[in-house]
Parts: C-alpha cells; sequence; structure tokens
C-alpha cells in the first residue's frame, strides 16, 4: 500500500465534473489550470444545447471538428473552429432535409444555438419530398424536363426563410437546388427549382440586411425567377456579390439584373454560363455606363454577339470603375475587337479582359494591338482560341507583362500607409 497510489481529491473533483458535465456544467467558477483539464477531457459528443454557448475554447472544438471530418481547412471559417463545426453541422442538417418527412424541429432548435456563429452557409443539395403519388410516377415516363409533369406541390424544398432571417450575422449564402449522388435514382423532378421555392427565398433574402455575397448557381433559375429575386434585392444595404451562373437567364433576365446593377451596391456580377443574348447585354452596357460601384463582370459562355459586345464596349469608353471583364465564348468577331481597341485606348480602369474562345481573326487582333499602344492599367489579357494570330497575342502579351511588371513594381514602391 503506498500514498502515490491514491488520486489527490482535486483530481476526484475533476473526474467528476468532466463525469457529470452534462447535467451540471461547472467551467467558469474553475480555475484556469482546471478548466484546462477538464476541457481536454470532455466528450466531443455532449449535446450542443450544453457546449455552445459555455465553451469557447478552440482546441475542444477543434477535437469536433477532427472527430467528424477528415478533411478540416479553417482558412475557409475565419480561422475558428468553433465556428467551421457550427456551419458544418447546420448544412449538413439542410443538405439531408426531406420535406414533409424531416422534423422541422431539428433546424429550428439550432438556432438559438449557432446563430452567434453562423457567418456563412453553403448547400448544394436540397432533396425534395418522398414521393407519395404512385399514378404520377406511372405516367410520366418521358426523360425530359419539359414532359416531366409532375405537381410542383410535391416538390416544394425546405423554406430557408425562418432559419436565415434568424441568423444576425450571415454574410454568405451559397445555394444550388439539386439532388448529388442520386445514381440510378435520377428523375428531373429532383432538379426542380419551383416559383414556390424562388418566392420564399426572395422574400427572405429581403431581410437579410448584413448579406454581402449570394450565390445560387445550377438550379434552372429562368427569367421569371431572376426578376423575383431581382424585386427583393433592389436596394439591398449589403449586397456586393451576386453569382448566378449556370442557370437558364435570357435577354428578360438579364435586364432586371441591369436594374439591380444600379439599385443596389454590387461589385461582383457572375452571370456565367447562361442564355443571354444582345439584348440582354444592351441592357447590362446601359447600366455600365452609369454604374460607380461594379468591379468585376463575367459573361463567359453566353450569346451576345457583336451588337452585344459593341454595346458593352461603348459603356466601357465612359465606365470608370470596372476593373474586369470576361467576354469568353460569346460568339464575338472583330466588330467587338475594333470597338474594344477604342477602350484600350481610352479606359484607365480596366485591368483583366477576357476574349477566349471567340472570333476575334487576324484584323482584329492587330487594332486590339493598336489600341494596347499607350495602355499602361491592363495587367490580363486573355485571348486563347481567340483567332488573333500567333504573332498578335505574343506582342499582346509582351505590353501586358510589361504592364503587369510596372504595377508590382510600383506596389514595392508605394510607402505604406500611415496608422491615424
Amino acid at each position: 500500500w503506498s500514498l502515490a497510489t491514491v488520486p489527490h481529491l482535486t483530481e476526484l473533483c475533476l473526474q467528476n465534473i468532466v463525469h457529470n458535465f452534462e447535467q451540471n456544467p461547472i467551467l467558469d467558477s474553475l480555475l484556469p489550470e482546471h478548466q484546462r483539464k477538464v476541457l481536454d477531457r470532455l466528450s466531443t459528443g455532449l449535446p450542443l444545447a450544453v457546449t455552445a454557448n459555455l465553451i469557447s475554447d478552440e482546441d475542444y472544438w477543434k477535437r469536433c471538428c477532427a472527430e467528424r471530418w477528415q478533411v478540416c481547412d479553417i482558412s475557409n471559417y475565419g480561422d475558428s473552429w468553433k465556428r467551421m463545426f457550427f456551419e458544418r453541422h447546420l448544412e449538413n442538417i439542410l443538405k439531408c432535409f426531406i420535406p414533409n418527412t424531416t422534423d422541422p424541429n431539428q433546424v429550428l432548435d439550432l438556432i438559438p444555438i449557432c446563430k452567434d456563429y453562423v457567418r456563412k452557409l453553403e448547400v448544394d443539395q436540397f432533396l425534395p419530398p418522398l414521393k407519395v403519388d404512385q399514378k404520377e410516377e406511372r405516367d410520366d415516363l418521358s426523360d425530359t424536363g419539359s414532359d416531366f409533369q409532375l405537381s410542383e406541390v410535391s416538390v416544394h424544398h425546405y423554406d430557408l426563410g425562418v432559419l436565415i432571417t434568424a441568423l444576425p450575422h450571415l454574410e454568405e449564402l451559397h445555394l444550388t437546388y439539386g439532388v448529388k449522388d442520386c445514381g440510378m435514382n435520377f428523375e428531373w423532378n429532383l432538379f426542380n427549382f419551383t416559383y414556390q421555392d424562388c418566392w420564399n427565398l426572395a422574400v427572405a433574402l429581403k431581410k437579410c440586411h448584413n448579406l454581402k455575397v449570394f450565390k445560387l448557381t445550377r438550379s434552372k433559375v429562368d427569367d421569371e425567377k431572376t426578376r423575383l429575386l431581382v424585386r427583393n434585392l433592389l436596394d439591398h444595404p449589403c449586397l456586393v456579390e451576386l453569382n448566378l451562373s449556370h442557370n437558364l437567364i435570357r435577354d428578360k433576365g438579364a435586364r432586371a439584373v441591369g436594374k439591380l446593377i444600379n439599385h443596389s451596391k454590387l461589385e461582383i456580377l457572375n452571370l456565367c454560363n447562361n442564355q443571354i443574348h444582345h439584348l440582354g447585354a444592351q441592357a447590362l452596357a446601359q447600366a455600365l455606363a452609369e454604374n460607380s460601384t461594379l468591379t468585376s463582370l463575367n459573361l463567359r459562355l453566353n450569346c451576345v454577339e457583336d451588337k452585344g459586345g459593341e454595346a458593352i464596349g461603348r459603356a466601357l469608353l465612359t465606365n470608370t470603375t470596372l476593373k474586369s471583364i470576361h467576354l469568353g465564348s460569346n460568339n464575338l468577331s472583330e466588330p467587338t475587337a475594333t470597338l474594344f481597341s477604342q477602350v484600350l485606348a481610352q479606359n484607365a480602369t480596366l485591368t483583366s479582359i477576357n476574349f477566349s474562345c471567340n472570333h476575334l481573326g487576324l484584323d482584329g487582333g492587330k487594332q486590339l494591338l493598336d489600341g494596347l499602344a499607350d495602355n499602361k492599367a491592363l495587367t490580363e489579357f486573355d485571348l486563347r482560341l481567340a483567332e488573333v494570330g500567333q504573332q498578335t497575342e505574343y506582342h499582346i502579351h509582351q505590353i501586358v507583362w510589361a504592364n503587369r511588371d510596372a504595377a508590382r513594381l510600383g506596389s514595392l514602391q508605394q510607402p505604406p500607409a500611415t496608422l491615424l
């Protein structure tokens, strides 16, 4: 028998605190060294209602994340393990939520627990309700979206309204309405973003006054849904980035977005891979001519053609804020290049232009080269597969690289800002 084998009374007390933490969470009243010992021994399976607002220790939340997910990169979560845990935990619940089947309280009960820690939500899957009408299933044998006539009532997704309007610090919302890894269970109705879904989302967005970034991609957003979203985003106090890429937006939707450009504080707009033609591009150009906030516009993989390209070029003769424009894969040719040669000669704000995968031609390339002669601002110019000729492309890149080196040297020589 030896006294050395008898635990200290302090140790026995700490063991008891850890063992009964769920029923009697004692932490703040302990000495710092005792708090450390308790936190290191606490189970990561404790109810969030107990730990969420009581434990701020990052090491504890790091353990919670590491035991739940194989890949953990906190750089996307403000370098906070606690924020990462609650954002991913909430995202997982939303991705697995089945309307009319899953208990809504699974989400609602989380709101008071996680509302102070969630700043960004990325939900790339929304499950539809379980199918209950077998007759519809037998009748709908076509594999095309236009022929698949399931009642919209049966495919509405989870309404985010109550949740996102109750998150006071939510700044970013990235959504995709569809089902991942459906495999052999593929059906068109798994990828329906209904008008009711859009209505619910639009009304909620209007109430998210701190939202800065909104992305709704790969969700079959058409003109009607775009106009509904825009109506609720007009004069939004904080929104600076809007991404509606990979959707079904045509000219009417583009006109609505053009109106939004000048009734918001948008700085970044992404409309990549939609169905925008020259009328939509002209509406966007008209907004650009009057705008003083937008710095980046992505229209890649549309079909604005030369009528749209020239309209955008004329707008950039007067616009003094846009820094980056992407017009790749838009069926552009020499007339657009001709007008952009004037832009390059006059515009001192643009730093990046992308004309890749167009048909600018040899003469178009030479005119762009002439326009660049005195340009000192452009540092990126993508002309891959634009048919401008290898020699012209080489000379253009020489000028752009010289501008880039000069800009880098200027930033190095610029004295650091003094603190007031």
